[in-house]
C-alpha cells in the first residue's frame, strides 16, 4: 500500500515543477535600455568641389605669317614680353629674293607702260591727222590702259613681297607670358603654323570640368578658390563661362571661373579647387550607429511618448564619418535610438537611460 501511494503524492509535486516555467515565459520582457539622440531640422549646405588649374582668360597660339626655316627663337618658357618685342625670326634669304624679283617686274611694267603711252599719243595725234582709223587707235589706247594696269598689279606685289620679308620676324601683339614652345630653330614651318603660345596674364581664371548632373547648381552656388599653394587663402569666384558641348572622352563640361582679385602669387598653370556652397532643404542630422536598413530602404527608430520604438523612412543626403543628413517624417524634438537599432523590433518596449544634445559620436 506503501509503495502505491508514493507515485500519487509525487503527481502534485511534478505538475508544480513544470506550469513554473511556463509561468515564466509568460511574463513581459522587461524594456531595453537605449541611447536616443533629438532631432535638430535645419537648413543644410550643398557644397561640392571641383579641382582645376589657373589659365588665362586670353590666350593665343602665335605663328608666322609665311613660311620658311626657323632661324633664330629669342624667347624662353616662362618669360615675360612687352608688345612689340621680337620673340623669332625666320631666315630671309628667299623673302629677299621675292623682294628683288618684284622690285625686276614692277621696273618691266614702269617700262612697258611708258611705251604704251607713248604709241598710244602718236596714234592719238595720227588719227586727228587722218592717217590711221578709229579702230587702231582704240588699240592703242586699250595697250597703254592694260600697261598702266600692270604696273598697279606690279607695284602691289612687291608692296606684299616687301610684307613678307617683315613677317619674318614674329613679333608679340601685346604684353604676356610664353606659355609654350611649339616650334625650335631650323624648323621648317608653313605659313600660320603655332610657333608659340602667349598668355595675357591681367586675366586669370580657373578652369575645371564638371558632371553633368552639376551644371543646374553652377549658377545659384556661391563659389570660392583654395589653391594648395596657399590653402588658407579664400578667393572670390565668378562663373564666367560653361562650355556648351560635352567632353567626348570624359562626358565633363569645362567650366572657367574667374578671379577678379586674384594676386600675384597665383600663376598660371597653379593648381587651385572651387569650393560650390548652396541652400538646400531642411534635413535632420542624426548619428551614423542610428541608421538600420532592413531590406525596404534605411530608417530610424523614433521613440513615441508610450515608452515603444516605431520605424520611420528616411532618405539619405549626406553621408559622414560620425554624422548622416537624412530627410523624413521627422519632426524637432523627435527621439531616435542612436546606437543598436539592429537589435529591436518594431513596437518593442525601450527605457531611455541618456540623451544626446548634439547628434553626433563625440
Amino acid at each position: 500500500m506503501r509503495r502505491a501511494a508514493l507515485p500519487l503524492l509525487l503527481l502534485p509535486a511534478l505538475a508544480a515543477c513544470r506550469g513554473e516555467p511556463a509561468a515564466q515565459a509568460e511574463a513581459p520582457p522587461p524594456p531595453r535600455a537605449v541611447q536616443v539622440a533629438e532631432v535638430a531640422i535645419a537648413a543644410a549646405e550643398a557644397n561640392s568641389a571641383y579641382t582645376g588649374v589657373v589659365r588665362a582668360r586670353r590666350e593665343v597660339d602665335l605663328g608666322f605669317r609665311t613660311g620658311g626655316r626657323i632661324a633664330a627663337r629669342l624667347v624662353e618658357v616662362g618669360e615675360t614680353v612687352a608688345a612689340g618685342q621680337d620673340l623669332a625670326r625666320l631666315d630671309p634669304a628667299d623673302l629677299a629674293l621675292s623682294v628683288r624679283a618684284a622690285e625686276a617686274d614692277l621696273a618691266s611694267a614702269e617700262a612697258q607702260s611708258r611705251q604704251a603711252a607713248n604709241e598710244a599719243a602718236r596714234s592719238r595725234t595720227l588719227l586727228a591727222a587722218g592717217h590711221v582709223s578709229a579702230a587702231f587707235d582704240d588699240q592703242r589706247q586699250a595697250g597703254a590702259r592694260a600697261a598702266a594696269e600692270r604696273v598697279a598689279s606690279a607695284r602691289a606685289a612687291l608692296e606684299l613681297a616687301r610684307n613678307r620679308l617683315s613677317y619674318a620676324t614674329l613679333r608679340a601683339p601685346s604684353a604676356g607670358i610664353v606659355t609654350a614652345l611649339l616650334a625650335e630653330a631650323g624648323q621648317v614651318v608653313p605659313e600660320g603654323q603655332a610657333v608659340l603660345r602667349l598668355a595675357d596674364p591681367s586675366e586669370r581664371e580657373l578652369l575645371v570640368r564638371v558632371p553633368e548632373a552639376a551644371l543646374p547648381a553652377l549658377r545659384e552656388a556661391a563659389a570660392e578658390a583654395r589653391f594648395w599653394a596657399r590653402p588658407e587663402a579664400a578667393l572670390p569666384a565668378t562663373l564666367r563661362e560653361v562650355q556648351p558641348q560635352a567632353d567626348a572622352n570624359l562626358r565633363t563640361y569645362a567650366v572657367r571661373f574667374a578671379l577678379p582679385a586674384a594676386p600675384d602669387w597665383v600663376a598660371l598653370g597653379m593648381t587651385g579647387t572651387v569650393r560650390l556652397a548652396r541652400e538646400a532643404a531642411p534635413v535632420a542630422t542624426l548619428p551614423l550607429s542610428a541608421l538600420h536598413d532592413r531590406g525596404r530602404g534605411p530608417m530610424v527608430w523614433r521613440v513615441v511618448e508610450s515608452g515603444r520604438i516605431e520605424a520611420v523612412p528616411v532618405a539619405v543626403t549626406s553621408l559622414g564619418e560620425q554624422v548622416v543628413q537624412v530627410t523624413g517624417a521627422l519632426s524637432p524634438g523627435d527621439r531616435v535610438v542612436a546606437l543598436g537599432p539592429q537589435l529591436l523590433d518594431p513596437g518593442q518596449q525601450v527605457r531611455v537611460v541618456s540623451t544626446r544634445l548634439a547628434a553626433t559620436l563625440r
